[in-house]
């Protein structure tokens, strides 16, 4: 039997994903480290799938010869060593052209390491990010392929199949680039998943500890958005979140569980890479400090018993008008959080010379992923429009929106600093906005500090572009000064 793909690594991921790819009418070979995996995923093939193109091996060598070549093999392992472990046995049985897939959550120069390596065997290496979690692997996720273009052309009858199919705008797959640029936009699509979810979780705790709404009513609220400019997976769940009960129904789930978040590191990788691209993330940056600051749940129990400061006040105001000015305070800081993501996208496009395609890259984020969004839409027509729009906040669509919503995010967090509510991710977004929109900011003076304390000399206003000084401050500083540079 020739089977049409390979697949190895059955976490629930990989098994999901293994059944999508059968479901659609192609044969997949299927394989794990350890067997029992192998015999969990035959059964549910045999269980769930009306045609039976789900084939188990418990060898790598007869698994990779019973797929046809050139060989295309998805692996979906832990991200570092792990890959490197399974590459190493994998390679052992393959041949020039064939292909290997990395399906995982993997830090892009890794992927442009290991495609490298590979190069001297002529076996062809890809790095894929899969956004949507289990279901989506199974139904139909948002799939950001990147590595040579000849590669995806092999695979690209099977994801194209397999995505998630939006009515309006096709299958939620394409050919993101070569190199890592795979990998990097799945980081990227990470990191704006970490704004989105602290703007919301910002937004629960305004309603919950400042207007004192219910779970009930705060369900209420998530579903009515979802009706609207907010509609996304992650409001929708939100809302379902809120109504769900403890087995006793006594008390709601979420409110039993600890306030810790965890991680796994692409957010972090983002907040990195947008300092190594000198490209602000300053909402995401506050989203993961968050996630930092939920981990101290000792030292903050400790810290609320010895620090003071305002606590919210009973409230007696129009609480509809309240819930609306919180609405339009997420909406405008999404829209900042988004523009800095498309940024970095952006500017690694540039310095890789990927040639990404950032309107496509909004376009197969609309469905299957976690930040799958209405206004995706709008991000999609704004960069068709212009290719080389800067960003997002000057695309005039977004611009009326953010400055007809800047004056509920002020509003929002004034509320919340008096309530002594911490909403770092409003914060981040207001601050990025109003630097954004200044033509002069206070840069002038960090520069003259540069200058002062270790002659990194500047440029003048009045002086063309390119043109370097350096002053004397002091005498100390007279041996050099006045001197211009040109670079």
């Amino acid at each position: 039997m020739s089977n049409d793909i390979g697949l190895f690594g059955l976490g629930i991921m990989g098994q999901n994903l293994a059944l999508n790819i059968a479901e659609k009418g192609f044969k997949i070979a299927v394989h794990n480290r350890s067997v029992e995996k192998v015999d969990t995923t035959v059964a549910r093939a045999k269980s769930e799938l009306k045609d039976q193109n789900l084939t188990g091996f418990k060898d790598m060598k007869s698994f990779l010869d019973s797929i046809r070549k050139p060989r295309a093999v998805i692996i979906l392992v832990k991200a570092g060593k792990a890959v490197d472990l399974t590459i190493e046995k994998m390679v052992e049985f393959m041949e020039p052209g064939d292909i290997i897939v990395d399906g995982g959550n993997e830090w892009f120069p890794n992927t442009v390491r290991r495609a490298k390596a590979l190069e001297a065997k002529k076996i062809l290496y890809m790095g894929m990010g899969v956004s949507g979690g289990e279901e989506g692997a199974r139904n139909g996720p948002s799939m950001m392929p990147g590595g040579p273009e000849e590669a995806y052309k092999r695979i690209e009858e099977i994801v194209v199949k397999c995505a998630a199919q939006v009515e309006s705008s096709g299958p939620c797959v394409t050919w993101i680039g070569p190199g890592g640029a795979g990998n990097y936009v799945k980081m990227v699509h990470n990191g704006i998943e970490y704004g989105d979810m602290q703007l919301i979780g910002e937004s629960y705790d305004l309603m919950r500890n400042v207007i004192g709404m219910s779970n009930e009513e705060i369900s209420d609220v998530f579903s009515d958005w979802n009706k609207g400019e907010l509609e996304s997976f992650l409001i929708e769940i939100t809302a379902t979140i809120f109504k769900k009960k403890t087995e006793d129904g006594k008390a709601y789930v979420v409110d039993k569980i600890l306030d810790k978040t965890g991680m796994k590191g692409t957010g972090r990788w983002t907040v990195q890479e947008g300092a190594e691209q000198s490209v602000p993330l300053s909402v995401v940056a506050a989203a993961l400090d968050a996630r930092y600051l939920s981990g101290l749940l000792a030292e903050r129990k400790v810290a609320s018993g010895i620090l003071s400061g305002p606590s919210p006040a009973e409230f007696k105001g129009d609480k509809k008008q309240l819930v609306e000015k919180i609405r339009l305070a997420m909406f405008t800081a999404k829209i900042c959080s988004y523009a800095q993501g498309m940024a970095l996208i952006k500017k690694a496009g540039e310095r890789f010379e990927w040639n990404l395609n950032l309107g496509e890259i909004a376009r197969i984020w609309k469905g299957g992923c976690i930040i799958r969004a209405a206004f995706l839409d709008r991000i999609t027509k704004a960069f068709k429009t212009n290719p080389k729009l800067p960003s997002l906040l000057i695309d005039p669509s977004f611009a009326q929106d953010v400055i007809k919503g800047q004056e509920s995010l002020r509003e929002v967090i004034k509320l919340a600093i008096d309530s002594g509510l911490s909403t770092p991710a409003f914060q981040a977004a207001l601050s990025y906005y109003d630097s954004y929109r200044r033509e002069r900011l206070p840069a002038n003076l960090t520069q003259a500090q540069r200058d002062f304390f270790g002659a990194h000399q500047y440029e003048r206003v009045d002086k063309p572009s390119g043109e370097w000084f350096h002053t004397a401050w002091t005498s100390a500083h007279k041996s050099v000064a006045g001197k211009a540079y040109t670079t």
